[in-house]
């Protein structure tokens, strides 16, 4: 396995004191499309190494990026998702930022649980993504990728989606009842929208959860169900970094690459990591 941005750091910076703790999670196991999302954290993990230092003026490298072995994803899933959990758990009670790595988009209820589970106060979700992933299971599968959304909106996690297409009656049916907030893509892409508001009771502690898909498939065609009318990579990252204003990101993944043999959107999935770090940096 890869080191997130290795040729770039030195040992100080590298080290288990770091800040972001990358967690490489190659989870492929409710997949209903395409394939290839077991190959996006090692695919993210090499393409780092050509990343700059410099992002939108800061260097997230300085506060330390430290790279985990991936987590074992064999087994029921149920067992997964409590792996997933204690890693992202054991980093937030150690005060470090947990950056998952996927993997298909059921990793999410992982992270988020052992975020949630670390005691630090209400967490919301941001999720930019095409899909609204509210379906009570999918193909008989509670932990899918297109149901993982409902299992935490289920908890009582408030939840903002941005960039949504592709949704099914039944979903839109558990918006409603999960007190969802929404701006869906035609909106956003046609009216160039930038910047949204989230409600003002929405939590101060955010977790980021990004679905490559999320971005239109002209930037992003490696990824196991690209829908189009997506979002522009800017306006992506402006709708994540603007919710952050005013509120702290305690941990975020970046999901659903399905690495194709162009090493364009595996580059382009590293640096949307590498700039979510500079949100975490940036925010209030």
């Amino acid at each position: 396995m890869s080191i997130f941005l290795d040729t770039e750091l030195s040992a100080a910076e590298r080290g288990a004191d770091a800040l972001f703790r990358v967690i490489p999670v190659p989870l492929e196991r409710t997949v209903s499309y395409g394939s290839g999302t077991r190959g996006g954290p090692e695919a993210i993990l090499a393409a780092s190494g050509e990343l700059e230092r410099l992002c939108i003026g800061l260097e997230p490298c300085a506060s330390g990026i430290f790279t985990e072995t991936a987590v074992d994803c064999e087994g029921p899933l149920t067992d997964v998702m409590d792996r997933i959990a204690a890693r992202t758990e054991a980093a937030v009670r150690a005060g470090r930022i947990p950056v998952t790595l996927g993997g298909e988009h059921s990793l999410t209820f992982g992270a988020v649980t052992g975020v949630v589970r670390a005691g630090i106060g209400p967490v919301g979700i941001v999720q930019i993504d095409a899909h609204a992933d509210l379906r009570i299971a999918y193909q008989g599968e509670r932990h899918s990728h297109a149901s993982v959304m409902n299992l935490l909106t289920d908890q009582g996690i408030p939840l903002a989606q941005f960039g949504v297409r592709a949704l099914s009656r039944d979903e839109a049916a558990s918006r409603e009842r999960g007190g969802v907030f929404w701006r869906d893509a035609e909106d956003l892409c046609t009216g160039n929208v930038h910047a949204v508001d989230l409600p003002d009771n929405f939590p101060e502690d955010v977790y980021v959860t990004f679905d490559v898909d999320g971005l239109d498939p002209s930037l992003m065609p490696a990824t196991g169900t690209p829908v189009p009318g997506g979002l522009g990579y800017y306006q992506a990252l402006h709708l994540v970094e603007h919710a952050l204003k005013g509120r702290r990101c305690i941990g975020f993944d970046v999901v659903e690459l399905a690495p194709d043999g162009n090493p364009a959107w595996d580059f382009t999935a590293a640096q949307i990591v590498y700039r979510l770090m500079a949100a975490c940096l940036k925010q209030g």
